[in-house]
């Protein structure tokens, strides 16, 4: 197979967004009838690379080559007619349309050019639907009825629908339970068998040593090993050619001694069905802890169900030793609880109003006189919570939407600050903040939690977590596989645990 011709080739791929350098001169080539795996943390850019392959970005320079001629294709439709098909993790079924017509949408079967042959078309979906191994799925039942495995089994027959020489799968098995995992990796085998390339993204490499040919590693931007042999080479190569960027940033000192006494958060057998287990984890006042997971482990979902925002399956929060209503945010924040959301923009700020309005908004009760808001008083608080903070430009009436990414991030914790918060939930802290602005806010996380603030932390970035935390929960598909203070950690070990659930082979 590697004497042969690849199938597809990109050379030299780059693309830049906003502030952003998402690929900076990736090389790829896939061979036909390969499982080729694409590995790289958070951010790494595979994403990108995969969409611009998928026609969804157009590359700023760099070249394809597909079945040896120079192709740039524009759009997913134009992707799809090379032969070239993606399924993403998020499925793009049209709920309301049957099976067949998501198998043949774009694409029916007519007659006169118009007519749409619905017999043809649901004959044909049934036929596909049995060469991947599943017979009882009715091409005539809404999309919307059928579970998760079965829907991805749908997303497969509409990409062969279109005769497919190469097919990207997007974590694939994120959803599946194991039976379902064993049928699909019998599907990529059969099509790999029948030459068609498979291009593999995920994170779990004990997936790629049961389905992978070879590995191409992505990190900030490159790809630093192509080709490598997927069932012999070393875990611990993988992790470290995953990891090893430098820490740009500074990190601010631990206390020496772990905080004491009766926590302020405590979570007890907490648990939302589908995504995350029963958990237990207490904090303590002047303690910041840190979830560590990659995406689609449980993390955010455990901060947003802690703040009430997701009513829990079973399990309580406390604070300060009172159980909290689940589901309840307005409760929560009454206990004390404040959250900055990953997606702050859309979350948690207003961006056509001032920052006085974004951080008075919790507290707005506090400036209230006879049904009239004070707002005299409101500038001059939300000021002094700003100014704790070093918000810049200091000037409160300003629009948020003007700020930087770090500063915008100050604004919501300048909310809660001004709210006297007890518990901060920290969501991706520093997503979208620039290296300079990081050293900032990890001093002001610190500082708080230094004054007596109880800290929970999401961040995709392990460096943060082990630097920031005192002490951290790995987080594996939902379930904490290990605790330990921050400083016996170190990254290869997260990643070993995150990835595989045990120490690297």
């Amino acid at each position: 197979m590697a004497t042969d011709p690849p199938l597809l080739t990109m050379s030299g791929i780059t693309k830049s967004f906003p502030g952003v350098r998402a690929l900076d001169g990736v090389d790829l080539d896939v061979q036909a009838g390969e499982s080729h795996c694409l590995l790289g943390q958070n951010g790494a850019g595979k994403s990108t690379l995969i969409k611009i392959l998928a026609g969804a970005h157009q590359p700023d320079t760099g070249m394809i080559r597909w079945q040896g001629r120079q192709v740039t294709p524009r759009s997913p439709i134009a992707a799809m007619r090379l032969g070239i098909a993606t399924l993403y993790q998020e499925l793009d079924l049209v709920e309301h349309l049957s099976v067949a017509e998501n198998i043949h949408l774009g694409h029916e079967p007519t007659t006169a050019g118009f007519l749409v042959r619905r017999r043809t078309a649901e004959a044909a979906s049934a036929a596909l639907l049995r060469r991947l191994g599943h017979p009882e799925i009715d091409p005539r039942r809404p999309a919307d009825t059928l579970s998760a495995a079965q829907q991805q089994i749908v997303s497969l027959a509409r990409a062969l629908s279109h005769d497919v020489r190469l097919i990207v799968m997007d974590e694939p098995t994120a959803a599946l339970d194991p039976d379902e995992v064993a049928n699909l990796f019998r599907i990529v085998g059969d099509l790999t068998a029948a030459g068609v390339a498979v291009v593999h993204i995920s994170h779990r490499l004990e997936e790629i040593r049961r389905i992978g040919d070879r590995v191409t590693v992505l990190k900030d931007g490159r790809a630093v090993a192509r080709g490598l042999p997927a069932r012999t080479t070393p875990t611990r190569d993988i992790v470290s050619l995953m990891t090893g960027r430098s820490i740009e940033y500074a990190l601010p000192e631990r206390p020496a001694a772990p905080p004491a006494g009766t926590p302020v958060l405590q979570v007890r057998g907490l648990t939302r069905a589908g995504e995350f287990a029963p958990l237990d984890l207490d904090v303590h006042a002047g303690e910041i802890v840190g979830l560590a997971g990659l995406v689609g482990s449980g993390r955010s979902e455990i901060l947003e169900t802690v703040y009430g925002a997701r009513k829990p399956t079973a399990g309580q929060v406390l604070v300060d030793g009172r159980p909290l209503r689940p589901g309840s945010v307005r409760a929560a924040v009454r206990a004390g609880l404040g959250l900055a959301p990953e997606e702050r923009k859309a979350q948690a700020l207003l961006m056509l109003e001032s920052v006085t309005r974004n951080v008075s908004l919790s507290s707005l009760h506090r400036f209230s006189r006879a049904g009239r808001l004070d707002h005299r008083a409101e500038r001059a608080a939300a000021r002094a919570a700003t100014r704790q903070l070093s918000l810049r430009p200091d000037n409160p009436s300003a629009p948020v939407r003007t700020l930087s990414g770090g500063n915008q991030q100050k604004a919501v914790l300048a909310r809660w600050l001004l709210r006297g918060c007890r518990v901060l939930l920290l969501d991706e802290p520093t997503r979208g903040v620039d290296v300079g602005a990081r050293a900032e806010l990890y001093a002001v996380v610190r500082r708080l939690a230094d004054e007596g603030l109880a800290v929970l932390l999401v961040s995709s970035e392990i460096p943060e977590v082990l630097g920031l935390a005192d002490r951290v929960l790995v987080l594996r598909e939902g379930s904490v596989v290990h605790t330990a203070p921050a400083r016996d950690l170190d990254e290869h070990r997260v990643l070993d645990l995150v990835m595989e659930g045990g120490p690297a082979s």
